[in-house]
């Protein structure tokens, strides 16, 4: 009778294990974004986010864990629990040029996570204050040069896209002005606005409304064709530096070892969400890039955060 009571108890437990994995997920799951409310990926996230709690059955909940340029919040997703219900919203910051920036980072971008899917590009664009004496990007990268040692260029803090992105450029164009570090987008953005620091580089989500009204210059946006968001700005192709092509991708994973069900239920949730009219609709009035269907697969996220990191190494490095 024993041998009997503890076969059925045995039979009990795979078969709720075998429900539990058929049902996943059973609660809500939460979902990291690394830095503070408000901002392009905290934004990105709240919309995919939104469209996926109703395909998935389960509410994403939305935690914002700011600070080092996103490494605080990516670490704690790194050391999170690989069950299913916590997943995290990373960037080209923390995916791709934090391991350059941080030399005791805590996480490795491409061992320590399970990629689930591209989401969307946020493209960068070229700009300075308004009196800034240039008209066009030639101009633009012929004044700086020249004239580095006195010019400043503004940023949201290390290992923030405006500060990856504009040592790109500088290095690109040959020179190296004073970078300006700021707590975040929005002071930065205020200081060029009125005229006390030069010039930056910036996601579209960020700088759009200021470019339409105005307020700044923008010389160039960093991608193959120009953004319906503002078809005014020339391409950097177009302007005259072709090989400055950046964008501040946004991309969901999972900390490493989640199951491969989970994964596959997150990735087709993720790609039913971009594929919604709405949501697209959404996503694109912010000047965000969609991904194509063959970059929504956790194989291409995979190989492509490789590649980033790759490329952001050597120019970060010899920077510091």
């Amino acid at each position: 009778m024993k041998f009997l009571a503890k076969l059925a108890f045995a039979a009990a437990a795979l078969a709720a294990g075998s429900v539990s994995a058929q049902t996943y997920p059973a609660k809500p799951v939460t979902m990291i974004v690394p830095f503070a409310a408000g901002g392009p990926t905290d934004v990105i996230a709240r919309i995919v986010g939104e469209h996926m709690s109703r395909t998935l059955g389960q509410q994403i909940v939305i935690e914002n864990v700011a600070g080092a340029g996103g490494t605080t919040g990516t670490t704690r997703a790194a050391q999170a629990a690989n069950d299913g219900y916590t997943i995290m919203m990373g960037h080209m910051g923390t995916h791709g040029a934090a391991p350059a920036l941080y030399p005791n980072l805590r996480y490795d971008p491409t061992k320590d996570f399970e990629p689930i899917g591209l989401a969307a590009g946020t493209p960068i664009l070229i700009v300075a204050k308004k009196a800034f004496p240039a008209n066009d990007l030639k101009s633009f990268t012929d004044h700086v040069k020249a004239n580095a040692d006195k010019l400043n260029l503004a940023h949201a803090g290390v290992g923030s896209v405006s500060h990856s992105t504009g040592i790109l450029l500088g290095s690109m164009i040959g020179a190296k002005p004073t970078m300006v570090p700021y707590t975040g987008t929005g002071p930065a953005l205020n200081d060029l606005v009125s005229g006390q620091v030069d010039f930056m580089t910036d996601q579209i989500v960020n700088v759009a409304e200021q470019i339409r009204a105005g307020t700044i210059r923008a010389y160039a946006i960093a991608t193959p064709t120009r953004s319906p968001a503002l078809p005014d700005v020339p391409t950097t192709t177009e302007a005259g530096l072709p090989q400055y092509q950046v964008s501040a991708w946004n991309a969901m994973f999972a900390p490493k070892g989640t199951s491969a069900d989970a994964v596959a239920k997150l990735n087709d949730a993720l790609r039913k969400a971009l594929a919604d009219e709405a949501t697209r609709k959404r996503l694109l009035d912010l000047g965000a890039v969609l991904p194509s269907a063959d970059e929504q697969t956790p194989a291409w996220l995979g190989a492509f955060v490789a590649k980033e990191v790759e490329r952001w190494n050597p120019v970060l490095k010899a920077a510091r």
